[in-house]
């Protein structure tokens, strides 16, 4: 066969490899765009893409090795009735409310099988499989420091309230679904 033929081919596959290269990582880029939202963004902005990616398959992988668990459903209503009364609260002492939340959401996340470590590092767990509800968590958080520092306003600490609520709802809504497959 012609030496330009065998050339020809040889540039023509290596460029399709490159195209699917490219097609595949695209690909990959929007679905975990898609799943993760705001914490992939986020990622993506304090890391770059490349960078990005790797921290996501090594949460992936640390939180692969906890033995994350469902709640049974006295605990389930527990954690329930216990934020209601840190909510009855908020009107007659925010700050306590909010410190109480964030407490609150701690003390669920260790029933769930969530290692306690420093703030970080729950939010990056967390954000394995609440990926949009993180977001909520880092933001109460933000509003919880400006509290201990003295300059958050009682709307801040509604907010916060109700961003501590959301990842709250979540971890619960979750494991209520797992029951319900757990039980069926």
């Amino acid at each position: 066969m012609d030496p330009k033929i065998i050339a020809a081919i040889v540039i023509v596959a290596v460029a399709l490899l490159v195209a699917l290269l490219v097609i595949w990582r695209r690909h990959r880029r929007l679905v975990l765009r898609q799943k993760l939202g705001p914490e992939y963004d986020r990622l993506v902005q304090e890391h770059g893409f490349h960078r990005a990616e790797s921290v996501l398959e090594a949460r992936q992988q640390r939180v692969n090795k906890f033995s994350l668990h469902s709640l049974t459903a006295d605990q389930r209503e527990q954690f329930i009735s216990k934020w209601h009364i840190i909510q009855s609260r908020f009107v007659d002492d925010p700050a306590c409310a909010v410190d109480e939340a964030d407490g609150l959401l701690s003390q669920l996340m260790r029933a769930c099988g969530y290692p306690m470590t420093d703030f970080e590092q729950r939010a990056a767990d967390i954000s394995v499989y609440y990926p949009q509800a993180v977001a909520d968590y880092r933001a109460a958080h933000e509003l919880a420091l400006l509290h201990q520092h003295g300059q958050a306003t009682t709307e801040d600490l509604r907010s916060s309230m109700i961003h501590y609520r959301t990842l709250f709802d979540e971890l619960l809504a979750t494991n209520s679904e797992k029951m319900k497959r757990e039980v069926a």
